[in-house]
C-alpha cells in the first residue's frame, strides 16, 4: 500500500482506477491529490530501482554513493565531519556511522580526529573512493538523463518548479 490507500503499479492498483473507487465510494470527499501522491509515490519506486542499478553495478548502494558524492562535490581535501554529511543527506548521526563504518572498511574514505575539536572526526574521501564515486557518477548522470527524457524540457521545468514548491510547503514550519 502506498500513500495511504493508493497502491503500485498499474490495474487495480493505478492512481486512476483507485481515485475512480473512491469518488464511487466517497464522493463527499476531494482526493484529488491522492492520484498526485500515489503517481509520485509509483515514480519514486521505479526511480529508486533504476538507480539502484547502477550503483549495485559499481558495488555500492544509493546510501553509500549519497556520501561519496557529499564529499566529491565539497570540493579538495574531499573532506567533511559527520555531522556536515547527516546535515546534507538528511540522516541521522547513527545511520551515518553505519555508513562511514562501510565505506571505511572498503578503503573508500579514512576517518581521522579533527585537529580543531579532538571530539569530532574528519572524513576523507580517498583515492580508491573518488574512483569510485567518478565511475559512477559517469554512469548515473546519463542513466539520469534517460530517465528523464520521457518529459519535454518544458514539461521538466515545470516538474521542477513544482516539486521545488511542495517541498519548500513541506518544510515551512507548520503555524
Amino acid at each position: 500500500m502506498g500513500v495511504s490507500g493508493a497502491a503500485g503499479g498499474a490495474g487495480q492498483g493505478s492512481p486512476d482506477v483507485i481515485l475512480e473507487q473512491w469518488r464511487r465510494e466517497r464522493p463527499d470527499l476531494d482526493l484529488s491529490a491522492l492520484g498526485v501522491l500515489a503517481r509520485l509515490a509509483q515514480v519514486s519506486a521505479l526511480l529508486g530501482s533504476a538507480v539502484e542499478e547502477v550503483f549495485a553495478r559499481h558495488g555500492m548502494r544509493r546510501g553509500e554513493f549519497d556520501v561519496l558524492a557529499a564529499l566529491r562535490r565539497s570540493g579538495p581535501p574531499y573532506t567533511l565531519i559527520p555531522s556536515e554529511l547527516s546535515d546534507a543527506l538528511m540522516m541521522s548521526r547513527a545511520g551515518m556511522t553505519n555508513r562511514l563504518d562501510r565505506l571505511e572498511a572498503a578503503g573508500l574514505v579514512d576517518r581521522a580526529l579533527d585537529p580543531a575539536d579532538r571530539r569530532s572526526f574528519r572524513v576523507t574521501l580517498t583515492a580508491r573512493g573518488r574512483r569510485a564515486v567518478d565511475a559512477a557518477l559517469s554512469e548515473h548522470a546519463p542513466n539520469l538523463t534517460r530517465i528523464m527524457s520521457a518529459l519535454s524540457e518544458q514539461q521538466r521545468l515545470a516538474l521542477d518548479d513544482a516539486l521545488r514548491a511542495l517541498q519548500r510547503g513541506l518544510a515551512a514550519p507548520t503555524p
